[in-house]
């Protein structure tokens, strides 16, 4: 055992601080010394003490903490975790709670003593539960708390959330918010009336409390809650929201889908308010997507979000002062290297962002259901500019403009076009066979009866109907008995992968062609890159063909220069060939 110098002996005991010193021998803990502190808290006598914390002292310990402790001491002596523990022991005829804390001391010799402190926290035990008592009280008034679910209101997150993310921080540990709302609650209230939508509410307080035990979990504005905890990891989060959803569909009076949410893991210096706006902004991302319980914030999603946004609130105005602007890619026959039409495609150069890619503003236009605003307005520009070619003394060549299934829903479309056909004077230039309609195969074989009437109806006034993307999905053959059109475009992913598959799309390819041409239907490859592709397509019967390999899109400015210019080389199809093509290939049409 250990023998201090007498005199630093001296020194320990008479502290006033309570403690004790412990050596581990033989795979024992001896106590070595004790002092004054811990013998006045004790009411022992040094002697006294000693024998009873050479026992161990378990006997004057409460039997509900004394295994708990006797496993953290067999830990610490074998340096395998920290002492730092809570117990009460038995003072005459109460318990005290006492707080101990532990550390190791490499003595001269090279001897380690640990060295315990006991801290007796019962007064001040006291004086929390006194307080934390008065301040549920005060917890309880109405401006802090929500009188419906009994949960913290939004006043008590703006005022004290952010010190539950300082402790959080303070703890290592990282927080995040959860900003979740009951899906469909306003039908859910018409369905089952007010009272049940209240029991609805109270249940998603409930399951969420229970979920989230150590949570600061708070009722927002109507059906939204907000809660606040250490952030458990994607898979147990995932875990808990599944949960929270069964419980909610299980418990409650009517049919409902649970909730969904936003989360946000939380930086440094990120405070509740910039999390809520993160979270609602992540939520808003789920959509209607009901197989997904949450979605996380993330800084790329919230310049997608923004940007999404800033397409969505400028539309209009892109459109009236002409950011949006038509571009002609040249449609050449395969047959005689000639241009025999045009497609128009839309291109945003935005005086402040630059220019916003096809590929992400027509995306959003489609999610927001506004695409019929951007096809409506291509028509109208393309039929202003045939004054334009006219002057410049070119054939005014077909155009193709592409419309979405989804346009069919919000407009009368036959109706639309014809009356831009006489509005911009286009009738007086060019017939309606000249004015095409795109429509992807995807969107002829799913939409409504009502959208193939008005199909039809274009097809009756004389407006021409090509199929794009044509062998993208498993209905193209469908398409050739059920829909009657003019032209198939075939998808860009057989022209570009011809070779794959020991070339069975060439296969596809020449089979197609051969269908339509005995049906009467003109066929189109676009995404040509290659002279080998061209060559191909050439050799097997297709009439026309479109890709940067033949002709890139420009806008009609362009066009006019490169025709008044002396690189001009292009040549283009004249009416009388067009027909002549079609009463040469193709069964004549009937007038």
């Amino acid at each position: 055992m250990y023998q201090f110098p007498d005199q630093l002996r001296k020194t320990y005991e008479s502290m006033r601080i309570p403690f004790a010193m412990y050596q581990y021998l033989n795979g024992k803990v001896v106590p070595v010394l004790v002092s004054d502190g811990l013998c006045d808290q004790m009411g022992m006598d040094r002697e006294k003490l000693m024998k009873l914390l050479a026992a161990g002292q378990y006997e004057s310990m409460h039997p509900d903490d004394a295994g708990r402790v006797r496993r953290v001491s067999k830990g610490f002596a074998e340096h395998k975790n920290n002492y730092d523990v809570f117990f009460r022991s038995r003072h005459g005829n109460s318990y005290h709670f006492i707080h101990a804390v532990g550390y190791w001391h490499t003595m001269p010799d090279e001897t380690e003593i640990a060295l315990l402190t006991y801290q007796d926290i019962s007064a001040a035990r006291d004086e929390i539960k006194k307080a934390n008592e008065e301040y549920d009280i005060f917890r309880q008034d109405h401006f802090y708390r929500d009188p419906l679910t009994g949960l913290p209101n939004i006043n008590y997150m703006q005022e004290f959330a952010n010190e539950r993310l300082h402790a959080l921080r303070l703890d290592g540990k990282t927080p995040m918010l959860v900003y979740s709302d009951v899906n469909f609650m306003q039908f859910y209230n018409n369905q089952y009336g007010f009272a049940k939508g209240n029991e609805l509410l109270c249940i998603v307080a409930d399951v969420l409390s229970r979920l989230f035990p150590d949570a600061l979990v708070a009722r927002g504005a109507d059906d939204h809650f907000i809660l606040i905890d250490e952030f458990c990891g994607e898979e147990e989060l995932s875990r808990r929201m599944l949960e929270a959803n069964r419980r909610i569909r299980q418990e409650a009076s009517g049919n409902t889908t649970g909730i969904q949410a936003g989360v946000v893991n939380m930086g440094e210096k990120m405070d509740v308010y910039q999390a809520i706006d993160h979270a609602k902004s992540a939520l808003k991302r789920i959509g209607s997507d009901l197989n997904r319980s949450f979605r996380f914030h993330s800084q790329q999603a919230d310049v997608e979000y923004w940007n999404q946004r800033y397409i969505v609130e400028n539309l209009d105005r892109a459109l009236s002062e002409r950011w949006i602007r038509v571009f002609y890619q040249g449609i050449l026959r395969l047959e005689t290297g000639k241009t025999a039409a045009f497609e128009a495609l839309a291109r945003w150069n935005d005086p402040g962002r630059g220019t916003i890619s096809p590929g992400d503003f027509i995306p959003v236009l489609e999610k927001y259901h506004l695409l019929y605003k951007l096809d409506l307005y291509m028509m109208k520009q393309v039929l202003l500019e045939l004054n334009d070619r006219l002057t410049a003394g070119l054939p005014l060549l077909p155009v193709s403009v592409n419309f979405a299934a989804q346009d069919f829903d919000y407009r009368n479309i036959p109706e639309e076009i014809e009356n831009l056909y006489h509005s911009t004077g286009a009738d007086q230039l060019i017939p309606r066979s000249d004015i095409i309609v795109e429509i992807t195969e995807q969107d002829m074989a799913t939409a409504t009866e009502e959208f193939h009437e008005q199909l039809r109806a274009l097809r009756n006034m004389g407006y021409k109907l090509w199929l794009d993307d044509f062998g993208s999905g498993y209905s193209s053959l469908n398409v050739f008995s059920r829909f009657d059109v003019d032209l198939i475009k075939f998808d860009m992913a057989l022209i570009q992968h011809l070779d794959d598959r020991n070339g069975i799309n060439r296969e596809i390819i020449k089979a197609m062609i051969s269908i339509a041409r005995a049906m009467g239907i003109e066929t189109l490859a676009e995404g040509i890159e290659t002279e080998d592709q061209q060559s191909f397509l050439k050799s097997a019967g297709c009439d026309l063909a479109q890709g940067f390999l033949l002709r890139r899109p420009v806008p009609m400015e362009t066009i006019l220069y490169i025709v008044r210019g002396e690189a001009y080389t292009g040549r283009w199809e004249t009416e009388a060939e067009r027909k002549n093509f079609r009463n040469q290939y193709l069964p004549p049409e009937a007038d």
